[in-house]
């Protein structure tokens, strides 16, 4: 219980702001390299602290790999949580859920390892839990500039081909994994979890957006995209990081391509499911809710605040874009789990609480377990 009100306060207390018929088959361009994680803890990730998820990895419960990935020319960190039966014992044959973090990932400990207990839930549930543990304000796309420069991104950024080219093939190899995959993300990559799909027909079973935008070629999406990336240079001036070096200008051709509203028939034949709040404060977002979990009490009034007035800020924007993404799937026929909460911020609790619905409505029906 101390170990999950710990998780939980770390959580709550930090709003991670986001601020064809034949099936894609992985290639097994990458090579994984096992890695022993005290003893080698992550060098490809420059930001002057050491990533806390490590401590998280026992070689049992949650396994940890360097994937390397030619396109990017460097280790990717990579956390496993392999999939088990009820009893405890490995599970060879099992599906592969890909779990992607948001906007600050592992770098800012605002990971799925880190700050959520992921690898309880997943006990005895059978499917492989891959979360790439590099990549943060990257979208996980692959960005137009051939390098970028900055605190956070160092050197080529190709996501999606490493999520779908490279770490695929040698990961569910390693791992005696069969065929079937879904993915998820939240915030940032809520919108990747859409995209990478429509850009890779047939490779994923299911797909699961919480707190996401869909749109990213809109004024709207593009800026927002722009507030996260900036994030990656470390300052405020908007310019050393920018949107035009992942996806070139807003509105042209490889943005348009990027954005899952504009292209959001081919998410046909999916199963979806897609989240939002509207911002109004929930239970968790509340000073005696974190009290509660232990916050001292001037600690608990800071983080409400922050919760309340950015998270609820951040949400309510993603609550029109998820609903522009349902009038849009609506007037397509395309089915959805829409989880359309009455309130709710931009923040862990709410993640939480998506990642248990979308595994028993759409995930697990999808990979058959």
């Amino acid at each position: 219980m101390k170990t999950l009100k710990k998780a939980a306060l770390a959580a709550l207390t930090a709003v991670a702001v986001a601020c064809g018929t034949t099936p894609a088959v992985a290639q097994p361009v990458g090579v994984v390299k096992a890695w022993d994680a005290t003893a080698n803890p992550p060098t490809v990730i420059h930001t002057g602290k050491p990533q806390s998820w490590v401590k998280q990895v026992d070689h049992k419960t949650v396994l940890s790999y360097n994937v390397f990935s030619p396109s990017m020319n460097r280790d990717i960190p990579v956390a496993v949580i392999p999939a088990t039966n009820p009893a405890g014992q490995r599970v060879q044959g099992a599906p592969t859920l890909y779990l992607l973090n948001g906007a600050g990932g592992a770098e800012q400990d605002q990971d799925w390892i880190h700050l959520h207990t992921t690898k309880d839930y997943f006990a005895g549930k059978g499917v492989n839990v891959v979360i790439p543990q590099a990549g943060a304000f990257s979208y996980y796309t692959d960005w137009v500039a051939p390098t970028v420069r900055s605190r956070y991104l160092n050197g080529p950024q190709k996501w999606e081909t490493f999520l779908t080219k490279e770490l695929p093939g040698p990961i569910e190899r390693t791992l005696g994994a069969n065929n079937n995959r879904a993915i998820a993300g939240f915030s940032m990559s809520g919108t990747s979890a859409l995209v990478l799909p429509q850009h890779n027909p047939g490779m994923y079973k299911a797909a699961a957006s919480f707190s996401g935008c869909a749109a990213t070629s809109s004024p709207a999406g593009y800026n927002f995209a722009r507030i996260t990336v900036n994030r990656a240079s470390a300052t405020q001036d908007f310019k050393t990081v920018t949107p035009e070096m992942m996806w070139g200008p807003m509105g042209g051709p490889y943005n348009r391509w990027n954005d899952a509203l504009l292209n959001a028939e081919k998410l046909r034949g999916l199963k979806l499911y897609v989240s939002a709040g509207t911002g109004l404060a929930g239970r968790s977002d509340q000073v005696s809710y974190l009290i509660g979990l232990g916050a001292p009490d001037p600690i608990a009034h800071i983080g409400a605040a922050t919760l309340q007035v950015e998270g609820g800020v951040i949400e309510a924007a993603i609550n029109t874009c998820t609903h522009d993404l349902k009038a849009k799937l609506d007037g397509l026929n395309i089915p959805a789990h829409f989880e359309l909460r009455n309130v709710g911020t931009h923040s862990w609790p709410y993640w939480r609480d998506d990642l248990d619905k979308a595994w028993r409505t759409t995930i697990a029906p999808a990979l058959g377990v």
